[in-house]
């Protein structure tokens, strides 16, 4: 399976990337993965090659760029309850950094990039995402109705929010398929009910659902979050998704 880093061009800079792809054959559909908060690093570029082997080209943006490539901190091999805060903490002003507007800005520029890839066919393209990657994917299907036909978050970061441009307030703008894969921990109950409603109300194609026995970060084998069955459950409904909205099965 084919991968390499790629430097992307941005507004604000060249974007490290990380891509992997079907060797062989015609273009493939593209997918733009978010990272969870604690970047691209080998488990997430062991699940790019793992969805690639299924068909399409994956591209994994480190998201905080503007700070140095991938890992912007030193991370372990595992990264286990008693350190998770500290190396939060580290990032928090990262997170804090990438606002919504750099966010969209840097969306504009990696679809661009994807799409112009010529392993990538030229038909529409998927944005999912882990962690604050969920919110991310969010809003780029919310400003490219018209090119991401799918959109996928697990153990999302905040999707209902107060604020006007809360994720669960764009889903009217969204044309694309949804799943959302919900930890138990990731929002109260209210939230969860408030999310489900707007796409109810939004008439979008989806589905969201809280994985039972998970914890926040649960696809992410290098943490203490992991959890086998909430990854194995997160790949059964994952690849459908992809299936039906890029390749018309």
């Amino acid at each position: 399976m084919p991968a390499k880093t790629l430097w992307i061009p941005t507004a604000d800079g060249k974007a490290d990337a990380f891509a992997a792809f079907p060797d062989h054959g015609e273009p493939r559909p593209g997918v733009l993965m978010y990272m969870d908060v604690f970047g691209v690093r080998p488990v997430l570029e062991r699940m790019a090659g793992e969805l690639a082997e299924h068909g399409y080209y994956v591209l994994v943006p480190n998201i905080f760029y503007r700070h140095g490539p991938a890992p912007v901190v030193e991370l372990p091999e595992r990264i286990g309850h008693e350190i998770r805060p500290a190396i939060a903490a580290q990032l928090m002003p990262l997170v804090q950094a990438h606002t919504t507007e750099r966010a969209l800005r840097d969306a504009d520029a990696y679809l661009e990039f994807l799409t112009a890839q010529p392993e990538v066919g030229a038909g529409p393209v998927a944005a999912i995402g882990y962690c604050m990657g969920a919110v991310l994917a969010m809003r780029t299907a919310a400003a490219h109705p018209d090119r991401v036909a799918a959109v996928a978050g697990f153990h999302p970061g905040p999707l209902v929010t107060d604020a006007s441009d809360s994720p669960h307030r764009l889903v009217t703008e969204l044309a694309a398929r949804i799943h959302l894969g919900l930890a138990e921990d990731d929002m109260p109950s209210e939230a969860v009910g408030e999310l489900t409603r707007a796409l109810d109300a939004a008439d979008a194609g989806h589905t969201c659902e809280v994985y039972p026995g998970t914890v926040h970060g649960f696809t992410m084998s290098d943490t203490d979050a992991f959890d086998p069955a909430g990854l194995q459950r997160h790949w059964e409904n994952l690849l459908p998704l992809l299936d039906r909205a890029l390749t018309n099965s």
